[in-house]
């Protein structure tokens, strides 16, 4: 009992810049996933590798440094979790020196309305979207008390986006946050191949969204446009002066469409920055998932967290396939080198 009351007091005088993070127990992965470079390979090893992180994130000792003072937060989407999201930019950001840290949020089961997804193993963000963000809440302040820095820096994919944008406006992030850099984000919903179109035509007669809760996941449907959830965040303001907003696209995403409803206007709060990939690569056909490992998205991100150490003309286009593109090069391997991003 002493020695326990002697710890507790130690661990009560060690400054918040020199504690460990502790994660959430809810959302905490299990170990370091091995390597993964594409999507169908990273879903495969994510469903049976019980939650574990991608290499180069969730050191939980690492500081942030002089060059990069603030930790990255990243934000898986529906029915993904945090390895076969990240497998791709974790090494890449951790070899540039950030400080890494990511979570597997929004866990459900079926009987609560998940989705048919629920039950397989490595499905994630299925909970409600409001849920979630208090569970990214919960985390983001482990970092900050763990790391002892003053804001994050997000990246978020598909519904990741929704979630760090209903943090930052319900659940007080918008003072903890000083990037946001949205793949492909579903943050103003999604028609999904006109699936949702025909959800909101049914709806004018009869409200099927708690039937479909049970098929796609209440999470899935608050994502179709229009919905409750989105139309809240968006009654008043959702992006926030202090904030800048790089929100990357592709016109060959199959997810959320039209591939155009990923942006946000550049007229309100925050600084926005949309990025259209193929008006700077057309060469690159990143769909919603193999975005995650596309090299010029990389580069869009690196320049996005650190404009001065990699500046804009140092993004390279590079040729990388629809679905099945790799973080090491695209198609072949092969890395182009000529021609700048954005």
């Amino acid at each position: 009992m002493a020695l326990a009351a002697a710890a507790g007091l130690t661990l009560g005088l060690v400054s918040p810049a020199s504690a460990d993070v502790i994660p959430p127990a809810d959302t905490a992965t299990n170990g370091i996933g091995g390597p993964s470079n594409n999507w169908p390979d990273a879903l495969v090893k994510g469903t049976f590798n019980n939650g574990a992180a991608p290499i180069g994130t969730n050191d939980y000792s690492c500081k942030p440094s002089e060059k990069h003072p603030r930790p990255v937060v990243l934000l898986h989407g529906t029915w993904m979790n945090a390895y076969n999201s990240f497998s791709g930019i974790g090494p890449v950001l951790k070899e540039e020196g950030y400080c890494l840290f990511t979570l597997n949020y929004g866990h459900n089961v079926l009987t609560n309305r998940g989705g048919a997804a629920a039950p397989i193993p490595g499905v994630f963000g299925t909970r409600p979207v409001e849920e979630s963000a208090k569970q990214v809440a919960t985390f983001v302040d482990a970092v900050l008390a763990g790391t002892g820095a003053d804001k994050v820096d997000i990246i978020a994919h598909s519904q990741g986006s929704l979630v760090a944008m209903q943090y930052m406006k319900f659940e007080g992030g918008k003072d903890k946050v000083a990037n946001h850099i949205a793949l492909s984000g579903t943050h103003n919903g999604t028609s999904l191949l006109g699936i949702g179109d025909l959800n909101r035509f049914i709806g004018r007669a009869i409200n099927i969204d708690p039937l479909l809760d049970w098929i796609v996941g209440v999470a899935g449907i608050q994502q179709v446009y229009d919905s409750p959830v989105l139309l809240n965040l968006w009654d008043g303001p959702a992006t926030f002066d202090g904030i800048n907003y790089t929100i990357i696209g592709s016109k060959w995403d199959e997810i959320v469409t039209p591939w155009e409803i990923t942006f946000i206007p550049e007229n309100q709060g925050g600084n926005v920055n949309n990025v259209r990939i193929q008006d700077h690569c057309s060469v690159d056909f990143s769909d919603h998932l193999s975005m995650q490992y596309s090299p010029f998205v990389f580069d869009v991100v690196k320049n996005a967290l650190d404009p001065e150490g990699f500046p804009a003309d140092q993004i390279k286009c590079s040729p990388h396939a629809w679905l099945g593109g790799e973080s090491d090069g695209g198609f072949g391997g092969i890395r182009e080198v000529g021609g700048n991003g954005s």
